[in-house]
């Protein structure tokens, strides 16, 4: 069971990742549609650091779950 269990946080952890680094490649293409809404327009700053600070908050905590579950799995053999 314990095994099962730190294979699926390994599996969570590179989807967090992944998700991550996908933010990275989609916000260039969507920005163009963010800044024609007029309620973002004037904010268009705020929300390029939120999402790109989304994706990296995504990717530290992937990183950090790994290096976790890596180090107990260490630890624990």
């Amino acid at each position: 069971m314990a095994d099962d269990k730190s294979r699926l946080q390994y599996i969570w952890a590179w989807a967090l990742i992944l998700m991550g680094l996908a933010v990275f490649v989609r916000i260039p293409q969507v920005m163009p549609k963010i800044e024609q809404i007029p309620v973002l327009a004037g904010n268009i700053v705020f929300v390029k650091f939120s999402l790109y600070f989304l994706g990296v908050l995504l990717v530290w905590g992937g990183a950090q779950k790994l290096y976790l579950n890596f180090r107990k799995s260490r630890d624990g053999d």
